[in-house]
């Protein structure tokens, strides 16, 4: 089983939604452009926003099994995938990638398709 790095690329902030809508709080999100965290066994890293893995769980599953080439050729790495959170006032943005065991630095590419 593969392992998957999961990068926080973006965050995009809605305020005319927050607004309108949202209740105010004063801290909603603990993630910063740039952190990452490893999926070993297809499991939800230490300190990964459990809501955000409702949305990734998924892709990291079949990352973490070999599988890849979402709907065809979406992504230019097959054996990645881009995800945003469930957060419809402040989504963030994460690459998953299937990584090989012994390099965590490098990603796994292949033409695997599901």
């Amino acid at each position: 089983m593969n392992k998957v790095r999961i990068t926080a690329i973006r965050q995009t902030v809605y305020p005319d939604l927050m607004a309108q809508y949202e209740n105010p709080i004063e801290h909603a999100c603990d993630v910063r452009q740039g952190q990452q965290w490893i999926s070993a066994g297809a499991e939800r890293p230490e300190g990964f926003c459990p809501s955000a893995w409702d949305s990734v769980r998924s892709f990291v599953e079949a990352l973490a099994q070999g599988k890849g080439n979402f709907y065809d050729g979406w992504m230019k790495n097959p054996m990645s995938a881009m995800i945003s959170c469930n957060d419809g006032f402040r989504p963030f943005s994460f690459y998953l990638e299937a990584i090989e065991d012994d390099h965590l630095t490098k990603p796994r590419i292949t033409n695997f398709k599901i």
